[in-house]
């Protein structure tokens, strides 16, 4: 079996990830600085003896030194995240972005290895194009208060777009769009984790705005099967959207939420700390040419992630149960 490589390994869509390489037989190292990466997801790939972790920041200078086997495989997912972080890891974001980049291409580039990087539905910024698709080439703001996030992720991209051309690098991007799922932590500042956080709080969910604001929503096991895909699949040099398909108000998110839970505290309103991006949907038509798509539905993954942090009475978790046999067996559909 392969030998894969990824950073950000500690991370929620990283160790998802590393799991189900893991799972299907592979050997994965994974890297993290735990900046935003969690112990616990580490711990919870200890029980396989195939999984190496390097504690280590893929942007320092001696990264290299840190790095003692050849890898098949690089799938580069590093990076801090979060909104809040916008402000308080602004440098880590960017050196991630830039140093960081470097030294993992210089390591694909050095190895031969195959390569994926993950970007994001952020470098599209406040989009004027729906859904949008991969030649679009955004609407951001350089000076914004997002754009090392923003802009660290587009220089990213063409990093890996001269690696490609000039180097001979083997490299393809997946932007990936919401996604949400176990490994999440509630105190992740994203809207999901957040509204269950505030479920299992007791206290009313929190919408910053008028909640009219409508992103998609995807599954992490539907994203994973995106990357896995992509990086087997995918041309070298290009670019492929991942994410759902269907655009949910962070309105109509909550009240979902709070239908699944029988939630009795409300919701509440307040004004938004941050500028915000109003719409964001993505095309998927690239990712469907390669045999992908959304195969969860929202509502089904929101019960499976409810239930893995809000204990539910036990003739509840039985249907919970079922669902999740329907998903382990690919039966359940999108919305």
């Amino acid at each position: 079996m392969a030998l894969y490589l990824v950073t950000g390994g500690a991370g929620f869509i990283g160790s998802n990830l590393c799991r189900t390489l893991l799972e299907e037989g592979h050997s994965v190292h994974g890297v993290d600085n735990f900046i935003t990466g969690s112990r616990e997801n580490i711990a919870a790939l200890s029980e396989y003896s195939a999984f190496t972790f390097i504690e280590t920041d893929i942007a320092k200078p001696d990264f290299a030194s840190h790095i003692t086997a050849k890898y098949d495989y690089i799938f580069h997912l590093a990076c801090p995240t979060g909104v809040p972080n916008l402000t308080l890891l602004a440098t880590e974001m960017l050196h991630t972005c830039s140093y960081g980049m470097f030294n993992i291409l210089d390591l694909a580039k050095a190895q031969g290895s195959k390569f994926l990087f993950t970007s994001t539905a952020e470098i599209y910024g406040q989009p004027e194009k729906f859904p949008q698709d991969e030649e679009y080439t955004g609407n951001v703001h350089p000076m914004g208060i997002r754009s090392a996030y923003e802009e660290g992720k587009r220089f990213s991209e063409s990093c890996l777009a001269a690696y490609v051309r000039y180097h001979g690098v083997d490299g393809r991007v997946v932007r990936v769009f919401n996604t949400f799922g176990p490994g999440m932590s509630l105190s992740d500042q994203r809207v999901i984790p957040q509204f269950v956080g505030s479920v299992k709080r007791g206290e009313a969910i929190r919408i910053y705005g008028d909640g009219s604001q409508t992103r998609t929503h995807l599954y992490v096991d539907d994203l994973v099967r995106g990357l896995h895909l992509a990086m087997n699949a995918g041309t070298p040099g290009e670019v492929y959207n991942i994410g759902g398909e269907h655009p949910l108000s962070i309105r109509s998110l909550a009240e979902l939420v709070i239908e699944l839970t029988t939630h009795e505290a409300g919701i509440e309103y307040v004004p938004h700390f941050i500028e915000d991006h109003r719409d964001r949907r993505p095309s998927v038509e690239k990712a469907r040419s390669l045999g992908w798509r959304q195969e969860i539905l929202v509502r089904d993954g929101l019960q499976i992630l409810i239930d893995h942090h809000i204990p539910r009475p036990a003739e509840a978790m039985e249907t919970a149960s079922e669902n999740i046999d329907q998903l382990a067996a690919g039966k359940l559909a999108v919305i």
